[in-house]
């Protein structure tokens, strides 16, 4: 009686909302952390538990409705991110080389894939699809390559650029295959597929951003709004795949590439949306992966075995032959090589999205399922550990180096906070140059000390700047220490507080022109440039700093010899990686024949560098657009000038262009 009590609650799965929501909450608690425990990836976890817990195990959860819905929203929201990974400017760099091993390990899984599933019984379709799966891949030890300064070598660009290729055309193969089964795939499915998929195409990836830039700078004081919109975008995209008669994960993918370039990697809007993803819908999908499961076929079954066994082999195959083969082609050594392989080979998100989508139309059954969790296992193990163990190989020359003075810039960072309207720019940009180096945010509010006492409203208004500041850096992820402080003047009170606390830098705000007064004795800023022993960045950002859509460096011939000026551009370049903006320079020659040789810079191969002739402000002023980043090296030799260098020429620009930001990066001699 005890046994057949305990069989019908086992079998019979649990319908309260409350209970389902609380098992599905604790199964992304607890499986990853042990899965991690153990050395493995959590994705795995989550897998094995929606097996668990799923029909075809313990029958404690059914793959329901709910299930099915937000195993949906997880799907869209994981090929969405995947999309965020994934940028078009990787393909400028090495575009050659990224276009030769895109279309290789494509096109090796393609034939390898399809020629072993048909060669253990599977018919065209299924076996084309499934080889597309191979073909795919999702760059699971990214952060494995950050975190070895490898990042911007040549084989990870070449790699990058690879993935976007390889991406799309199995994705694109997916949605020929689904058609084709649904019997659909007739003349007048090419003829309205092709024209469509151009035009849905470029109205992504070229109206969608800019929808995006006008949105932003209409709201971009709204956090909620700006991740609403977001949100809105994925799913209006993913839709109107579907109406197009193509899968809406293309849709979702190609949203994610559009979207990224809006927002920068460390922005508080990408590390919510990120946060929310892995957090809350991406579990979901993986869950109700694994609910489709049925470890009893491996028993019922011995063909799972097999399958099982073929996926993973043609799976390690088919991307090791091309990375080996293109790694030769380009003459990379053997580590290059085993980190190509080791980037390329792991399948997670749209391996899952692919046999999801075949699962759900029953083009494929639960062998194949079960053999794309065996790949999945195999390839997410194999793959961290692959570059791991080679990429700490590859010589730091092979990287990007990086300039030691300019690498600590982003230590401890100084920003005083005073105006709330002004402030959530100046704090995006401190927070930037803190988060990319792993440092701290310091936001300072200085309170003077008058004759009469400070009165509490002035102690209020301080500690909500110091809160708001404090909130701003936490939803970033960054470490912050909020600075309240009484002196008798800002700028002593700043060039105290930087000296006691070690700053690396200071941030300041400008308004954009000096008035007669401050042009004569000196403003607070002449002040604060003048004490200061640490670099300080004289900040202008009329609109938010994430609309940024080139970093623009301009400077004379004279500039090029004071020992700051290889500072300022490493500055320009880390601004221009962090906003995923282009970097351009312009020297500006202000006598006939005066020649100088720029080297030693250390820039991307295709950053553009323009060299006029004739009056600095009137030639800056007749390139700069309205979403310009213009950066401008300063100097302090003489101390009753602002900017004593180029005269006016900060404020001549900033009056012509009262939409252009503006940085004027002040280095110690």
């Amino acid at each position: 009686m005890t046994d057949l009590l305990m069989t019908t609650l086992i079998s019979t799965p649990i319908k309260d909302p409350v209970p389902v929501f609380l098992m599905i909450l604790g199964i992304m608690l607890i499986a990853p952390l042990l899965f991690e425990k153990i050395r493995l990836p959590g994705i795995v976890g989550l897998i094995l538990a929606g097996v668990v817990v799923g029909p075809n195990g313990l029958g404690l959860l059914a793959r329901d409705n709910t299930i099915v819905l937000l195993g949906t929203v997880g799907l869209l929201f994981l090929m969405f991110m995947a999309g965020l990974e994934t940028s078009l400017d990787d393909m400028k760099y090495n575009a050659d080389k990224a276009v030769i091993f895109g279309l290789a390990t494509f096109l090796v899984p393609m034939v390898l894939g399809t020629g072993a599933m048909m060669a253990i019984g599977y018919d065209l379709l299924p076996a084309v699809l499934v080889a597309s799966c191979f073909a795919s891949h999702t760059l699971l030890a990214l952060p494995v390559a950050s975190k070895l300064g490898i990042m911007r070598s040549q084989v990870m660009t070449t790699t990058l650029g690879g993935t976007l290729i390889t991406n799309i055309l199995a994705l694109l193969v997916l949605a020929v295959v689904v058609r084709a089964h649904e019997g659909n795939l007739t003349l007048q499915f090419w003829l309205f597929l092709i024209p469509s998929l151009i035009i849905y195409t470029f109205l992504i990836l070229w109206g969608l951003p800019r929808l995006g830039r006008w949105f932003f700078q209409r709201f971009g004081h709204d956090e909620g709004a700006e991740f609403t919109f977001v949100l809105a975008s994925l799913f209006v995209v993913s839709y109107a795949a579907e109406l197009i008669q193509i899968e809406p994960i293309i849709g979702a993918f190609l949203a994610g590439v559009a979207i990224t370039q809006l927002i920068p990697q460390l922005s508080p809007l990408m590390n919510r949306i990120q946060f929310i993803g892995n957090t809350l819908f991406v579990p979901f999908f993986l869950i109700s992966v694994g609910m489709l499961v049925n470890p009893m076929i491996l028993i019922q079954e011995p063909r799972s075995l097999v399958v099982s066994g073929v996926m993973v082999t043609v799976a390690l195959g088919s991307k090791f032959i091309p990375a080996w083969g293109a790694g030769k082609l380009f003459g990379f050594n053997f580590d290059n090589i085993m980190v190509m392989f080791g980037l390329s080979v792991a399948q997670a998100a749209s391996t899952l999205a692919a046999i999801t989508v075949a699962y759900n139309i029953e083009l494929v059954d639960q062998l194949t399922v079960n053999g794309t969790i065996a790949m999945i296992l195999v390839t997410c193990v194999a793959s961290p550990w692959v570059t791991a163990q080679w990429g700490q190989k590859i010589k730091p020359g092979e990287a990007t180096t990086q300039n030691p003075k300019t690498g600590t810039i982003g230590d401890r960072v100084l920003v005083p906070v005073a105006n709330p309207r002004t402030e959530d720019n100046l704090l995006q940009l401190a927070i930037l140059l803190a988060k990319s180096a792993k440092g701290t945010l310091l936001p300072l509010h200085i309170l003077l000390e008058q004759n009469s006492t400070i009165s509490p409203e002035d102690k209020t208004r301080q500690n909500q700047l110091l809160s708001t500041a404090e909130m701003i850096a936490h939803a970033a992820v960054t470490n912050v220490t909020p600075i309240g402080r009484i002196d008798e003047s800002i700028d002593k009170g700043i060039a105290r507080v930087a000296e006691e606390q070690q700053a690396s830098v200071i941030v300041c705000g400008w308004k954009g022109y000096s008035t007669y007064e401050e042009n004569l004795f000196g403003g607070v800023i002449d002040k604060i440039v003048n004490r200061s022993s640490v670099p300080v960045l004289v900040s202008r950002f009329p609109l938010p700093i994430e609309h940024t859509g080139r970093v623009f460096i301009a400077f004379t011939t004279q500039q090029t010899y004071a020992s700051s000026f290889k500072q300022s551009i490493e500055l320009a370049k880390s601004l221009a990686t962090e906003l995923k903006a282009t970097l351009q320079l312009l020297h500006v020659v202000a006598v006939r024949g005066a020649t100088v040789e720029l080297t030693g810079l250390e820039l991307p191969p295709d950053t553009p560098i323009l060299k006029v002739r004739g009056n600095f402000v009137r030639q800056v002023s007749r390139l700069l657009k309205s979403n310009d980043l213009l950066v401008l090296n300063g100097t302090v030799e003489q101390k009753t000038q602002l900017f004593s260098l180029l005269g006016h020429a900060p404020e001549a620009i900033a009056r012509s262009h009262p939409q252009v930001a503006m940085i004027i990066a002040y280095f110690p001699q």
